[in-house]
């Protein structure tokens, strides 16, 4: 599965009414981790089975960004149940983001 491009519009049904628990990645264009990590995000998308990948641009997605506090980016929150369950801040190896996300698989 690849990563879903997510927007304040579509938030709430591909997010919060996931069946499946769901790695967002907040980010923006300019933001030199976020660029470092968007490989590695889109890696964990194609090697999980059971849990989704999305990608939120807080630069035209303010008010979801705003929702959840991103202050700092990247910025990766985990949902499940339409709940936040996990996250991390800042650029990490690609191993500590995995096992955030499937120790809610």
């Amino acid at each position: 599965m690849s990563e879903l491009t997510l927007t304040d519009a579509n938030f709430e049904s591909e997010v919060l009414k996931s069946q499946t628990p769901i790695l967002v990645d907040f980010w923006a264009p300019w933001c030199g981790p976020c660029q470092m990590m968007g490989p590695i995000v889109e890696e964990i998308s194609t090697e999980i089975s059971g849990a989704k990948v999305g990608k939120l641009n807080v630069d035209e997605n303010g008010v979801t960004a705003g929702q959840y506090k991103v202050m700092s980016i990247p910025t990766f929150l985990v949902f499940k149940g339409g709940q936040v369950v996990d996250q991390m801040v800042g650029g990490v190896p690609k191993e500590k983001l995995k096992a955030m996300l499937e120790k809610h698989v």
